[in-house]
């Protein structure tokens, strides 16, 4: 009787390694090369660590030199494929979202920034959503509030560089890009809970692409309890800026009041509060990171080439020259700043705020004569295009004449604000922010470097020490 139970087990073993087997031949039939390597960590640990010491850019040339352009490995819990080049670019901003593809990035990032925000939705909500953002993002809507912009650059530079003789650059370039998005995108007045909003971003931004273990000692789950809270702050606040709609207020002073206010022709609402939240959210988290780095680059960059520095200064104090003493800036001024923003361009070329991002595979998908499984994430990064020889000669070489005729740049190469149908709604809103905040610190001050100005990637670019400078001030305006 126990041999019979001992070769019944024996057979029911061998038929489940046989379908197993037969099962991960199948699953295995046309994926691209590479090593998923170990069950939810993969090779996690070591692109963290080729991102914090400002190595992934050779870390990723590895795996394309081992396993060519397209190779399959395991990041942050999710076996992945990994693409890169101008070919992956456009394949990756022109396919059929949710058809084909969804913008689903990490789990941890998903968590904290929300499942209904703008780049995870497809189709319908994704436009419809969109549509509504842009009523407030669009340029013909951003131009009434460069004037609120100018007052909040120079209340900062008032509160944090005047009378000072060093400052950390990279802390006061995210205080005022967190203050720009409270004041233009939100209405949040100056006070406690705007400060302890202030106070958990980092914390948020730390687990964004955090293995997703939630215990208590974890990145990721200190990331999500700061979330919670910003959430409730922000519901709060939309709750105030309902009464004020009704009591009369303008519906174009920010963007919550924008998106409450808008109903379709049944006076249906066209956003639902959960999708304000986490686009609100989304946007403060973005806006705070990306729009901070860039100008703290383009201030290294200024202290390291004085040619640039200088051609920008002339710039700006020209249209100085032609504004009444103390007026703010206008629309027209922002237009003139054309070598500025190309500068600009240029140190989004060289350093772009966000490394790479992911998108999940919604059925398999035939790409470069190899499988992408169904569920599988893609993983895609700029740097690859960016520094292509073939595309900007002399990659390393700053150059902001590579802008002067952006019609002569391929399509999806430059993609620090994505492309396609789902290019960054935000960029005409950090155009705008960007050139506000460099006439004003060109103009008033000067500066050098103090100490070391290497830099990482935790996950987003930042300085090693916040990039110290010693300034001086330029004049009194």
């Amino acid at each position: 009787m126990n041999s019979f139970f001992t070769v019944l087990l024996f057979l029911f073993t061998m038929i489940i390694l046989l379908l197993t087997t037969t099962r991960r031949r199948r699953s295995s039939k046309g994926l691209p090369p590479g090593s998923l390597g170990l069950p939810l960590v993969g090779q996690s640990l070591g692109f963290f660590r080729a991102m914090k010491s400002n190595t992934a850019e050779k870390w990723l040339e590895q795996r394309i030199q081992k396993y060519g352009p397209i190779s399959k490995l395991t990041l942050f819990g999710h076996p992945t494929v990994f693409i890169s080049g101008q070919a992956a670019n456009k394949f990756i901003f022109t396919s059929n979202y949710g058809n084909i593809m969804s913008n689903q990035q990490s789990k941890s990032t998903r968590m904290i920034l929300g499942d209904r925000n703008l780049f995870e939705l497809v189709d319908h909500d994704h436009k419809r959503v969109r549509d509504a953002l842009m009523l407030f993002l669009k340029p013909e809507s951003l131009k009434r509030h460069v004037g609120k912009m100018d007052v909040e650059m120079r209340e900062h530079l008032a509160m944090f560089w005047e009378d000072k003789q060093e400052v950390k650059v990279l802390p006061l370039m995210r205080t005022l890009t967190f203050n720009i998005i409270c004041s233009l995108l939100c209405g949040f007045e100056r006070g406690p809970k705007r400060d302890e909003c202030a106070d958990l971003l980092p914390k948020m931004v730390d687990g964004w692409w955090s293995i997703p273990i939630n215990l208590p000692f974890t990145c990721y789950n200190r990331s999500l309890r700061a979330t919670a809270r910003v959430r409730k702050i922000v519901k709060n606040l939309i709750h105030e800026r309902m009464v004020q709609l009704e009591k009369g207020a303008s519906p174009h002073q920010d963007l919550i009041t924008c998106l409450l206010s808008i109903r379709n022709e049944y006076n249906e609402e066209l956003i639902t509060e959960e999708e304000i939240v986490h686009n609100v959210i989304f946007f403060m988290v973005a806006g705070y990171e990306t729009t901070s780095s860039l100008l703290t680059f383009l201030i290294r960059l200024f202290a390291n080439n004085p040619i640039v520095h200088a051609l920008v200064l002339q710039e700006q104090e020209e249209i100085d020259k032609n504004k009444p003493s103390g007026e703010s800036l206008t629309w027209k001024d922002l237009a003139k700043m054309k070598y500025t923003w190309r500068v600009s361009m240029e140190t989004l070329r060289l350093f772009p705020p966000v490394f790479g991002s992911f998108r999940k595979a919604l059925k398999d998908i035939e790409y470069e004569g190899y499988t992408i499984p169904k569920g599988w994430k893609i993983f895609w990064v700029a740097y690859k295009t960016h520094m292509d020889d073939s595309i900007f000669p002399e990659p390393s070489k700053f150059n902001p004449s590579r802008f002067e005729n952006q019609a002569s740049i391929p399509p999806f190469s430059f993609i620090p604000f994505g492309g396609g149908a789902r290019i960054c709604p935000g960029m005409e809103y950090a155009r705008i922010q960007i050139l506000v905040a460099i006439h004003y610190l060109v103009t008033r001050f000067t500066w050098k470097l103090c100490g070391d100005d290497s830099f990482s990637r935790t996950p987003l670019l930042k300085p090693s020490n916040g990039l110290l400078v010693q300034i001086t001030p330029r004049c009194c305006n």
